[in-house]
């Protein structure tokens, strides 16, 4: 009899997950094609709040190019990989994208990427993010083509990671719902097939 697999949600799958996860990291990268970072230009000296860090593939690249990075990931397993993958500083927070534990205004820019697939519904995600932004603030954030959430691999064997798919006009629909100017919009092809949606908005 075929073993059923587990469906785990965030926090246990990705603390279980922690020990294999950069081993997808080409893969994750694939999504964006290198069409992120050279949309927030020059980030010097500049407050960057990344959102589902994850074991710092994002934030480790905008650290490198000086910005002054806080990571938050629901895991605390993932967010212990980034301390022992670089000496750069890079602060690290344990919590929830949906109640950010930051004042009002913080950070001149938020990014979230391979996170909006793991909400069920965005709405009070983006207006924490509007919150936490400071006014003229940006927020870049992606939304991967994933209907099916694919296995992930752990000691213990592949679990599945509770993941929604959000139709592209629906994520841009909720961003203006909630006073987010559209500055540009990109989509990633792989062979023609739409992989990726890539957003940068401004509060």
């Amino acid at each position: 009899m075929k073993k059923k697999i587990k469906i785990l949600n965030s926090e246990a799958g990705y603390n279980l997950a922690a020990e294999f996860y950069d081993e997808k990291e080409k893969y994750l990268n694939s999504f964006e094609q290198g069409r992120l970072l050279p949309l927030l230009g020059d980030i010097r000296d500049i407050k960057i709040l990344d959102i589902g860090a994850g074991t710092g593939r994002l934030s480790l690249a905008l650290a490198k190019r000086g910005a002054k990075v806080t990571a938050l990931d629901i895991s605390e397993e993932m967010l212990k990989k980034i301390k022992i993958k670089t000496e750069i500083r890079i602060e690290t927070v344990i919590g929830d994208a949906e109640n950010l534990p930051f004042e009002k205004e913080t950070f001149d820019i938020v990014a979230a990427a391979f996170l909006v697939v793991h909400l069920k519904d965005t709405t009070k995600f983006f207006d924490e993010v509007y919150r936490v932004l400071k006014d003229g603030g940006l927020f870049v954030v992606t939304n991967i083509n994933q209907k099916t959430p694919p296995l992930v691999k752990t000691k213990d064997g592949e679990i599945i990671i509770e993941s929604f798919y959000h139709r592209p006009e629906r994520i841009r629909e909720v961003l203006e719902s909630l006073a987010f100017g559209i500055e540009e919009e990109i989509f990633v092809k792989e062979n023609e097939v739409q992989v990726n949606q890539i957003l940068v908005v401004k509060k």
